[in-house]
C-alpha cells in the first residue's frame, strides 16, 4: 500500500554550532568511523583522540564560523530547504537524516516508522559511491532501522554519477556560470588508495594499473574514481569544453597516506603560475554547499590561486536545491511510490 512507504534524505552532517566545543563532539563522531578512518579501532582511537582533537576542533570552528548562515548550517539548511521542496511534490512523507550531527538518521527512521511507514526509500545525498560516504551513511541506516523495526524495509538509491536527471540537474545549476570561463577545476574530495581497492569486489582491478578506471570491470560499480571521471567526461561533452579548459583534482586530504593526486591545492597554484588568470571552480561530488566547498575552496582555495599569480576566481555553486534536482527526486520518488521492487545498493 502506497501509504506505508516513505521516504529518508541521508547527508553527512555538521556540527550543532561554529564551535570549538561542537567541533570536537562532531569531528569525534566523524573520524571514529571505521569507514573514514579505516585503521583498527585502536589506532584510530589514538589517532583521534591524542592528535587530531586536542588541535582540529578550533581550526575548524574557525572554517565554520567563517561560511555559517544566519539559519544556521549550509548543508543543514540546504538538506531541509530540500526535504521541504521534495515534501510539496509527494503524498509519501519525506524525512531528513544525516550520518553524523543532528537530525540524526535514527530520529528520521523513527518519523517515518511513526508515521506508518513500513518500505523506506533512503537517497544517499551523494552522487558516487564510497565507503566513507554511501557505505557508511547505508550501513549505519540498516543498523538503526533494524533495531528501530526488523520488519521495515529499505530500499537504496544506488549512485546515480550518470544518471540522466542527476546531470541535468548538475548542468541547469551550472550553465549560468560557465558562459565565459578561461579554464574550469573539478575539484573532488579525495579518497586514501586504499579505500578504492578495499571497494573493489575483484580485488584486482582498482588502482592496479595507470588505465584501470577505462578497462571494463565490476569494480566500477562500487569505484569512485572511475565514476567521478564518468561525471566529468558526460559535463564536458554537454558543454563541449576541450581537454586544455579543464583540470581535475581532489581536495580535502587528511593524514599522510597516499591520496588520490594531483591536490585541488596543488593544481590551483600550478594552473595561476602557468597562465590561467580566470578560473572556475565545480565541486561535483558534493550535491550541497558545505564547509568543504564554501570554505576550503572558496575561500582557502580563491586566496592560494590569487597569490599564485590569478586574477579572477568563481566557486560555482553545488545543485543545492535546484529546481531540475527537485524534479529529479521527484521522478525516483514517483516510481518508488509506483513499484514495489527498486534496485538495491550493495552493501
Amino acid at each position: 500500500m502506497a501509504e506505508t512507504k516513505g521516504v529518508l534524505l541521508l547527508n553527512l552532517g555538521s556540527p550543532d554550532a561554529p564551535e570549538e566545543d561542537a567541533l570536537r563532539v562532531y569531528l569525534e563522531e566523524f573520524l571514529m568511523d571505521e569507514r573514514v578512518l579505516d585503521y583498527p579501532r585502536p589506532i584510530r582511537s589514538v589517532v583521534v583522540k591524542q592528535f587530531i582533537l586536542p588541535k582540529r576542533p578550533a581550526s575548524s570552528a574557525e572554517a565554520y564560523g567563517s561560511i555559517w548562515w544566519p539559519e544556521g548550517s549550509p548543508l543543514v539548511v540546504i538538506s531541509q530547504r530540500t526535504q521541504q521542496a521534495l515534501q510539496e511534490r509527494t503524498q509519501l512523507p519525506v524525512a531528513l537524516g544525516m550520518r553524523y550531527g543532528k537530525p540524526t538518521a535514527r530520529q528520521a527512521l523513527q518519523e517515518l516508522l511513526d508515521a506508518g511507514v513500513r518500505e523506506i526509500f533512503a537517497i544517499p545525498l551523494y552522487p558516487h559511491y564510497a565507503m566513507s560516504t554511501i557505505e557508511s551513511a547505508v550501513v549505519k541506516t540498516q543498523e538503526e532501522l533494524a533495531e528501530l523495526d526488523p520488519t521495515a524495509r529499505l530500499h537504496v538509491q544506488p549512485p546515480y554519477y550518470d544518471e540522466v536527471g542527476y546531470l541535468q540537474a548538475l548542468y541547469d545549476s551550472a550553465r549560468p556560470h560557465l558562459q565565459d570561463f578561461e579554464h574550469l577545476l573539478f575539484s573532488y574530495h579525495g579518497l586514501p588508495e586504499r579505500h578504492l581497492r578495499k571497494t573493489d569486489p575483484t580485488g584486482a582491478h582498482c588502482m592496479r594499473s595507470a588505465d584501470c578506471c577505462e578497462v571494463p570491470s565490476a569494480a566500477h560499480g562500487t569505484c569512485y574514481r572511475h565514476q567521478l571521471f564518468r561525471t566529468t567526461d558526460a559535463f564536458v561533452r554537454e558543454f563541449n569544453i576541450p581537454a586544455e579548459k579543464y583540470s581535475l583534482a581532489y581536495q580535502s586530504r587528511l593524514g599522510r597516506d597516499k591520496w588520490l593526486q594531483p591536490s585541488t591545492e596543488a593544481k590551483l597554484a600550478e594552473l595561476a603560475q602557468n597562465g590561467v588568470r580566470k578560473l572556475s571552480v565545480i565541486c561535483p561530488a558534493f550535491v550541497d554547499d558545505c564547509v568543504e566547498t564554501l570554505e576550503e575552496i572558496g575561500i582557502r582555495g580563491k586566496a592560494v590561486f590569487l597569490a599564485a599569480g590569478g586574477e579572477e576566481f568563481e566557486l560555482i555553486p553545488c545543485i543545492n536545491d535546484h529546481p531540475t534536482w527537485i524534479d529529479t527526486l521527484a521522478g525516483w520518488v514517483e516510481s518508488f511510490e509506483k513499484h514495489e521492487e527498486v534496485v538495491l545498493a550493495g552493501m
